[in-house]
């Protein structure tokens, strides 16, 4: 397993404590530590990856607004070009030897939250979700002229024409669950919700390029059993987000990664088992003192407890072989 962190696209201290704690594999994600976009051009992307790697850091992963949109998604006029995109995209990375890239079909709503501020341990804030009061707001306009099947149809269309061009470029997919996996959020379907559709996904197209990112919250708030699903998933799982919540679909908390109701040794222990060897990186930490909670879920202190406690879990899997 590469134990990774989400850092930023330019050096700063992060970049620092990362290697200090042990740390040489970066996940890049746009959403949380870059403008809102993914550069896809080669030679946009040659000199971010060789930053990380000029600074002794692999970028493992690229992940967040990976180009694909709500065109793609829900199968409007111009997906084509930008599937076209998505698989220059693929190419690129493949020649610059990234590994993985994580991408999501939830369209309309992206991650929803209805708390960025809830006391936590110690009084530090994390994340919460609350359906009651999420279904108050306003409905997608897609929600009106969107099924779950038109979801699957589009996401068919896209796997069969991407996984190919993965497959040439030696470049994983990892899709990850519709974060919270509900059927429905405010009346917008969402589709990968389940153990069962990660089934469907997997069978669209057969191929080891075409996998799961295996984010422990979801499956948590799904109500699975975690190390049997990891089992489950085996080699088709190609990213960990590793976190935990309290809760489940209609109501949960964002928990501290050694105060949630999830075994985390025995989800480790799991990954073991199933030769799990990609990225795994820590998710959704608590807002800790002295940060501004700007980013929720991403401030560096929480990550940096968090490889800690995985480091002491991965020494006790060691320990038991």
């Amino acid at each position: 397993m590469k134990l990774s962190l989400v850092l930023p696209p330019t050096p700063d201290h992060r970049w620092d404590l990362a290697k200090q704690i042990g740390v040489d594999h970066a996940v890049y994600h746009s959403l949380e530590i870059g403008d809102g976009t993914c550069p896809s051009a080669y030679d946009d992307l040659l000199p971010l990856i060789n930053r990380y790697r000029d600074n002794g850091i692999e970028p493992a992963v690229f992940e967040g607004s990976v180009p694909i949109s709500d065109t793609t998604r829900l199968g409007l006029e111009g997906r084509d070009e930008e599937i076209d995109e998505f698989c220059t995209f693929l190419r690129n990375l493949g020649e610059l030897g990234v590994e993985t890239v994580c991408y999501d079909w939830m369209a309309g709503l992206r991650w929803a939250r209805t708390s960025l501020t809830t006391p936590s341990r110690g009084g530090s804030l994390t994340t919460s979700y609350d359906d009651d009061h999420m279904r108050r707001g306003p409905t997608p306009a897609a929600a009106k002229t969107t099924s779950s099947e038109d979801l699957w149809e589009s996401l068919t269309y896209f796997l069969e024409r991407v996984v190919p061009v993965a497959e040439e470029a030696d470049v994983k997919l990892g899709l990850h669950p519709d974060d919270p996996p509900r059927e429905e959020v405010r009346g917008m379907p969402r589709i990968v919700n389940s153990v069962e559709a990660y089934d469907r996904v997997l069978e669209i197209v057969d191929s080891p390029y075409n996998g799961v990112t295996f984010c422990q919250g979801n499956f948590a708030a799904m109500g699975v059993d975690i190390p049997e699903t990891i089992r489950h998933f085996g080699d088709s799982i190609q990213f960990v987000h590793y976190r935990d919540v309290d809760g489940d679909v209609d109501g949960f908390v964002e928990t501290w990664h050694d105060d949630g109701p999830t075994d985390m040794l025995a989800a480790m222990r799991a990954y073991r088992e199933v030769g799990f060897d990609g990225a795994i990186r820590p998710d959704h930490v608590p807002t800790m003192a002295g940060e501004d909670n700007s980013i929720p879920g991403y401030h560096i202190n929480g990550k940096l407890f968090a490889i800690g406690y995985m480091k002491g879990l991965l020494e006790q899997v060691d320990a038991d072989d």
